[in-house]
């Protein structure tokens, strides 16, 4: 047995760094999207304008779909 493909990824497999560049994008854009629609969202509730609901409580699940759209993308790879 030899370790000669140690260090060496084939190319079906994901190295480390798209992993992680694939967390930290998400995170991001997440976060940006989720407080964007949190921030719209509890203005027009605080101002009696019932739309805000709406806003306030699709923002998590709209926040998530960045993610999971670049994990789709790095799984199509493999």
């Amino acid at each position: 047995m030899s370790n000669q493909t140690l260090g060496r990824s084939s190319p079906g497999m994901v190295n480390r760094s798209e992993i992680i560049w694939l967390g930290v994008a998400s995170g991001v854009s997440g976060s940006l999207i989720g407080g964007m629609l949190l921030g719209i969202g509890m203005d027009l509730i605080v101002n009696d304008i019932p739309l805000g609901w709406l806003l306030l409580l699709v923002g998590a699940p709209l926040s998530a779909l960045p993610g999971w759209m670049l994990a789709r993308k790095l799984a199509r790879q493999l």
